[in-house]
């Protein structure tokens, strides 16, 4: 059986705070957030929309890559979501 991890980034109404995160069930998790459950950063900072997502069926690869992410500046993290959603919109009705 294949497992999907997803590694993801979420952010606030007027997109000031950037919160990254790693999940199993990407849907459910943001569903969470949304909920304000599970995170004390996302319930304080009212983190409820995706912007980013990306898929493994390693669990070691998507811990890198989640750790890899957290290292990236504002700015890199700023262009990495450009790049995969230009508008910024929350992406969760597509998953």
């Amino acid at each position: 059986m294949i497992y999907e991890y997803y590694v993801y980034i979420m952010t606030n109404k007027r997109n000031t705070v950037l919160y990254i995160g790693i999940t199993n069930n990407l849907k459910r998790r943001v569903e969470e957030h949304k909920q304000k459950l599970g995170s004390k950063f996302t319930k304080k900072y009212n983190i409820d929309k995706l912007l980013y997502y990306e898929i493994y069926t390693d669990p070691e690869n998507a811990i890198k890559r989640e750790k890899q992410l957290k290292n990236y500046s504002r700015k890199r993290k700023d262009a990495l979501i450009s790049e995969f959603n230009k508008k910024y919109i929350d992406l969760y009705a597509e998953i």
